[in-house]
């Protein structure tokens, strides 16, 4: 149960202005948590600097460190790929580093000959821990049951609309250019299902009775995309997927979006995090 949990599909916020909007609203927690509830013992006496400062400096701490580690796992996340465990590790891991810039400012802020003990190297990993840990266990599920019911909802609404209201088809095979002349083809839109970016190379699925044909043609995804256009029902779902609607049989809701499933397909094809507005809105249309 725990483990099909860690498994969910999870959103992932950390990128661009909300990793700052994120660092800033710890950076505040942390100062008003420590200044206001001094949540563990504290012994004036050592001080060096004013309790304010100290709750300052470790507030700013906490700041970095979010700015560092998310900022290293942005250079290679799949978000689409993001789980609720991945959500859990990236947590711990900048608990971790939070606790050890504590433990190196000590020094800093505190007259204490016993300031680089491992004691106080335990110490401060554990108070880290024992503060972020009582957060991330509240929030990390109530966002992840948040995002799931409003997802399955507005899944259940598209779900429930009249499959005809899509839009109409006058054209039935059109004629597709690629990068190699001896590789255009005419495209039947009666049977296209979706295509799929593979390096320089499109996938694009067709049906067939109950089955589906593939077949690979030497073009990119926005070069198919671009001689659609005029066909509003052809929906770039994701920066690989280009779907036609009118071929989903069913959307599927989770913590990160929709999967959509597609008529004769085995597998599900995602709607990216950034696409869901817009996803909404023309389906809603369609």
């Amino acid at each position: 149960m725990v483990q099909k949990f860690l498994k969910q599909p999870y959103p992932y916020y950390f990128k661009g202005k909300n990793l700052w909007i994120i660092a800033a609203l710890i950076f505040g927690m942390s100062m008003s948590f420590n200044f206001f509830f001094e949540p563990f013992v504290v012994y004036r006496p050592e001080h060096k600097v004013s309790f304010f400062w100290i709750s300052m400096i470790h507030s700013l701490n906490a700041f970095l460190s979010v700015l560092l580690i998310i900022g290293l796992n942005n250079l290679s996340v799949n978000e689409d790929k993001w789980t609720v465990g991945n959500e859990i590790v990236l947590i711990s891991g900048v608990l971790l580093t939070i606790g050890i810039s504590q433990f190196l400012v000590r020094d800093q802020i505190y007259a204490n000959p016993d300031n680089w003990s491992m004691r106080y190297f335990l110490e401060e990993i554990r108070n880290t821990y024992m503060v972020g840990i009582l957060f991330a266990v509240i929030l990390v599920p109530m966002n992840y049951l948040r995002l799931m019911k409003a997802h399955l909802k507005t899944a259940q609404t598209l779900n429930n609309q009249q499959q005809s209201d899509f839009f109409p088809q006058s054209v039935k095979l059109l004629p597709i250019v690629t990068q190699q002349k001896s590789d255009d083809f005419d495209l039947n839109l009666d049977e296209f299902l979706f295509a799929k970016s593979e390096g320089n190379y499109l996938e694009i699925y067709f049906e067939n009775g109950e089955k589906t044909n593939k077949v690979l043609k030497r073009m990119t995804l926005k070069e198919l995309e671009s001689q659609l256009k005029s066909f509003p029902h052809f929906f770039k779902t994701h920066r690989s997927f280009l779907v036609n609607l009118q071929k989903v049989a069913q959307v599927k809701g989770n913590a990160q979006g929709y999967q959509l499933e597609i008529k004769s397909y085995s597998d599900s094809l995602p709607v990216s995090r950034g696409m869901i507005n817009d996803f909404e809105r023309k389906y809603k249309v369609s």
